[in-house]
């Protein structure tokens, strides 16, 4: 699952490099194969040149949290990138992505049904292989983030695989911004629903479908967590900062 190769000195790849060294650190020691883990490049008011420098450096998997900004820059770029979105999709905004980025590999950010319906009826429009999704979970209970809540993660998924033009993938969360403060910012309280993590998310859902959880991929750490959320089981990170630098 490892996105890079061979990097070269230089430019982005030193930082590039330098992250990719830590990940095989924190894979190490929580006794993980560091294949199991992918690395998003975080690209987000990134250029075209910042990009393909981290490109050019052996790096294939990006990640644009804005439609319109991907609909920009993959047209610039290789067609062996394998983009993600993982940002907030709104409904008008997944005829034009479907169309407009052959090579999107997975839309990370799935939280509702409708989005999952429209996604699906893209897809067969153009006549693409299935698109990988994850639901994207609110595991923080923080209003200001998008996600389904913990207790209704198992029926959107369940919806997910009834979407003949949609596989899914896994499960990705956002965490809180002081996170790296305490591990138990990766457990917290919602109202209702218990003590819930994207973990025990996983763990309910691969259940209701009776499928392995290695079958369920988490999505989960960023630039300021990443190693944490490898011990707690992610398996893919979405870097930005630490790669590219801060954000324009």
């Amino acid at each position: 699952m490892a996105s890079s190769t061979a990097v070269e000195t230089g430019g982005a790849a030193t930082p590039l490099k330098s992250v990719l060294h830590r990940v095989q650190q924190a894979a190490e020691r929580s006794g993980r194969n560091v294949e199991e883990i992918r690395v998003v490049a975080a690209s987000k008011t990134k250029s075209i040149s910042a990009l393909r420098q981290v490109y050019d450096a052996g790096h294939r998997c990006f990640g644009e949290n804005y439609v319109k900004e991907l609909l920009q820059k993959a047209p610039q770029l290789p067609d062996d990138i394998e983009w993600h979105l993982i940002g907030n999709l709104q409904s008008n905004k997944v005829k034009p992505l479907i169309a407009g980025v052959p090579n999107l590999a997975y839309v990370e950010s799935v939280d509702d049904e409708k989005i999952a319906n429209l996604l699906d009826l893209a897809v067969e429009k153009v006549g693409r292989k299935p698109l990988k999704v994850f639901v994207q979970v609110n595991t923080s209970g923080e209003t200001s983030k998008f996600g389904v809540e913990p207790a209704q993660c198992v029926d959107l998924v369940k919806h997910i695989t009834n979407c003949p033009n949609l596989e899914f993938c896994g499960l990705m969360t956002i965490g809180m911004l002081d996170y790296t403060s305490t591990p138990e910012n990766f457990k917290v309280t919602i109202k209702h629903s218990g003590h819930q993590t994207l973990s025990n998310c996983r763990s309910e859902v691969c259940k209701a479908l009776g499928i392995p959880e290695t079958q369920c991929e988490l999505s989960m750490g960023m630039t300021a967590d990443f190693e944490q959320a490898i011990k707690m089981g992610s398996t893919t990170v979405r870097i930005g900062t630490a790669i590219f630098g801060p954000r324009e």
